[in-house]
Order: C-alpha cells, then structure tokens, then sequence
C-alpha cells in the first residue's frame, strides 16, 4: 500500500473509531479535549517538531525552546484555566487537600531565585503549571470515571496506530539512530523508544484495566463491542512494546497487569489492607535487593538488560561527582543547562544526554533533599488516598494502584518527574479535586473527585436524600 494512502486509510478509520465509538461516553464534556491535545503533544512530539519548525538545535534549543511551542501550550493553558473559572473550581479545596503538592510546587518557583538561570527556570515552571490545570479539567468533568476512560482511550486511538503507520510507511520520520552508538531504532510518533514504551506501556495498561472491568458483563452487546475494541488495542500496544524493546516498560507492564489483576480478585477484595501493604513493600524489597545487597547488574541481565542498566550507572556517578547543593539543588529545571550541560556532555563519555535517568535523582540535583522529601511525602499522600478509594469499591481503584506503583518503578530508571507523559499520568492518580460548585452534590463527580470525611459524607447523601423526595 501506497504511504500516503496508507496514512489516508488511517485518517478516515480514526475519525470512524471517534464517531462510531461503542465506548463513547455522552455525558462528558467537550472540554475534555484541551487535556488530550496537551497529553498528544507530550506523548509524541512538540508542535514545533511535527511542523518542521524546530531549527534550533544543541544545548542552545534546550535552553530557550521555540516560540511555536510557548503559544500552543499557553493557548491550551488558557482554555484549561477558563474550563476550571467557568465550573467554579475550589482552589483553596484544592490547596488544603494537596498540602504536599503545594508545598512542592512553591518551592519549585522560589528555587529560582538560586538558579543560575533564573529567567528560564521561571518559565519552564509556569509551563509545568499548566499540567495541573489540564489535569484538574479531567477530574473536574461531571463524569470523572468516564472522562479518564475517555482520556486514555482516544489518546490510544490516536496514537498507537499512528506509531504502527509511521514505523512501517514512513520510517525516515519514525526510524532514529542513537546519537552514540548509531544503533537505529523505531519510535513511531514519538521522538526516542523509551517514550514510544512508555506510550505502549501506559495504554495498554488502560485497555488491560478495561478489558478486565467489563468483562463480568460480556454477554452484554455493547460490553462486547467495546471488549473486542480494548482486545485489539492491547493487541497493538504489546507490539509496539516490543517494538520499542525498553525493558522498563516491559518490567512495568508485566507489574501492573499483576496489580490489576490481584486487585480484582476475590481475596484481596475481601482484605483489601493486604494488598494495600503488599504493593509498596514489592517496590521496597527491589530496592534492598537491587541496591541494599548490589544486586542491581544481575537483576537486569535476568530481563536481558545491560548490567550497568545501559549506563544509567555511569550517568548517576558521574552527576554525583558534580557536586550540586545537596540541601536545595541547582534550581528548578536547571541542572541540565550551561556549563553543566557541557561539561556533562564533554567529560562523561555518554554522549548528548540531558537527564539523569532516575527520577529521584534528578529531583535531588534540581531542588535537592528538600524537594526529594516533599515528593516522597506527595507519593505517600496520593498512596492513602488511592488506598481508601479501593477500600470503598471506587471502579477505576485497581488502574490507579497499578500506576502508583508502574511510577515507583519506572523513576529508577527514568525521570518520571519531570514533565511529561509519566508525570501527567500520575498527577490523574494523585491529585485531590475538590467538588465544583457547578457540580451537584448527588452527582457521578461526588464519588470520586472529592476526599471527604465519613460525617461530610453522611451529610451529602441526606442532603442528596431530601432532594430526591422533595422531586417525588
């Protein structure tokens, strides 16, 4: 087949997929496409480089960016922003609900003042600020359970056959060379393969979730149609998985189908609290293997990794050896700039790389010790909250604590909080939306988007009590 007809054939069946969705969900918003143009972009590639527009290029390029990219996302901010004004978000419930998150976003905009590139660590965190508001449009929908589903699938739908496309029809846009060793490599729509993994990993999570939470009503027409459509998905993710052949990715798929599928077992539905310690004591008990007892290099060449985690071990020596402010880091954003940057780049013998390929880590050479604790406590905090939804039975519990724990994970070998796919994903799992006041208390969203007291609870099912009499 022809590319370009290929590429038409797609086209035309994405826009059926949209439209004749068995899936779809009518009662979500139609703003729910300002989070997904955002996800789209951090999951494949910025504006500038899907339009040839990108003509810097080095360290200069990493340092200012490109004027097409700071217009889309502050357009899409924008709107994400009106979204939240027009529903009446609570922001000061937000705020006493996300106590860790806002302490950890505030000292990120002070640690510009000790940035050696204040102007640019500045803008990079007004940027960033802009995943919450995309996010906070999808946990405020009127329909939250259906709106995340909603997010995971289109984003799937326009991603995962694209790749397929591009690697196979268009390999001078999909196929790169690494930059060190020459070694090329497929990456569909994205710019490198660990993010192509990544976007196969955490789709084919949601279409596994899916599939696993409608298949107690398969006999059911439309269960059925979407189950055959969560099965091809899957089918399509797991290829592009291998594709990619990053073995985080596959470690972390094979963990969170794990997740999903002892969450949703009978067992572990009567005594949630076991799994509820289970799951973070698997990421403890890899950690004092791997690097308690050094066991780490036989770990990864049991998965048929390179023993030095393909030189992630070089990489954290060596920005160890640089010797940053252990207490508050180099500023946000800004390890990876200027004098660092080069000399990382001339000295380390790993080539053009710009992050440290560890989550923790990079967090500790931006904003320190300081910011190291204040994202531990976000993670334990989003933990507990995750824990009492599965206690209470919410529907998409079991998804979210497979990602918690795909996050732990991957941030040993990536940096998963920084911005980007990983990040907005989890901050869907973490964060604490408080009820707008657009939305009524008897709603879908009342179940899931507010962290409320037992007595608050009680309060809002009589109130929710009295207005269904008073309608009788």
């Amino acid at each position: 087949m022809p590319p370009t007809l290929a590429l038409l054939v797609w086209f035309v069946l994405l826009v059926a997929l949209l439209w004749f969705d068995p899936a779809k969900a009518p009662g979500t918003s139609p703003a729910l496409w300002i989070p997904i143009a955002w996800l789209f972009i951090q999951a494949s590639r910025l504006p500038s480089q899907w339009t040839g527009f990108d003509s810097a290029s080095g360290a200069q390029a990493l340092e200012e960016g490109n004027p097409l990219d700071r217009s889309i996302f502050f357009l899409l901010m924008v709107l994400a922003l009106a979204v939240l004004v027009k529903r009446g978000f609570n922001w000061g419930g937000f705020v006493s609900r996300n106590l860790w998150l806002t302490a950890f976003i505030l000292f990120a905009l002070i640690s510009f003042v000790w940035s050696d590139f204040p102007l640019i660590a500045l803008k990079r965190w007004f940027r960033d600020l802009g995943n919450y508001f995309v996010i906070l449009v999808v946990l405020t929908d009127p329909h939250p359970v259906e709106a995340v589903r909603a997010l995971f699938r289109r984003l799937g739908y326009l991603l995962i056959p694209l790749s397929i496309i591009l690697d196979k029809y268009f390999p001078v846009l999909s196929r790169k060379y690494d930059a060190w060793t020459g070694m090329g490599m497929f990456v569909g729509a994205t710019t490198g393969k660990n993010l192509l993994g990544l976007l196969a990993l955490l789709c084919g999570l949601f279409f596994f979730w899916d599939l696993a939470a409608r298949w107690a009503e398969r006999k059911d027409r439309r269960a059925k149609r979407i189950i055959q459509v969560d099965f091809a998905f899957l089918l399509m993710c797991l290829s592009l998985l291998i594709t990619a052949n990053s073995a985080t990715c596959k470690v972390c798929m094979a963990l969170g189908c794990a997740t999903i599928i002892a969450a949703r077992s009978q067992m572990f539905r009567r005594h949630p609290t076991m799994l509820k310690i289970l799951i973070p004591s698997v990421f403890f008990l890899y950690l004092l293997v791997s690097f308690g007892l050094g066991a780490a290099g036989n770990l990864a060449a049991a998965i048929g990794k390179d023993p030095t985690l393909t030189d992630r071990t070089k990489i954290w020596s060596f920005v160890l050896g640089m010797h940053t402010n252990p207490v508050i880091g180099t500023g946000y954003e800004s390890f990876w700039m200027g004098s660092r940057l080069e000399y990382f780049w001339h000295n380390a013998g790993l080539g053009p790389i710009n992050e440290a390929h560890n989550g923790f880590l990079e967090m500790y050479l931006n904003l320190g010790v300081v910011g190291i604790f204040l994202i531990c406590g976000f993670l334990l905090a989003s933990y507990l909250k995750i824990g009492r939804e599965f206690s209470q039975g919410a529907p998409v519990a079991s998804f979210y604590l497979a990602l918690w724990l795909i996050m732990l994970f991957y941030c040993v070998t990536e940096a998963g909080f920084r911005s980007g796919l990983m990040w907005l994903v989890f901050l869907i799992v973490a964060l604490s939306a408080p009820i707008t006041s657009k939305i009524p208390v008897n709603s879908p969203a009342a179940t899931l988007v507010d962290d409320w007291s037992p007595k608050r609870r009680i309060r809002i099912r009589q109130t929710a009590t009295k207005v269904a009499v008073h309608e009788r």
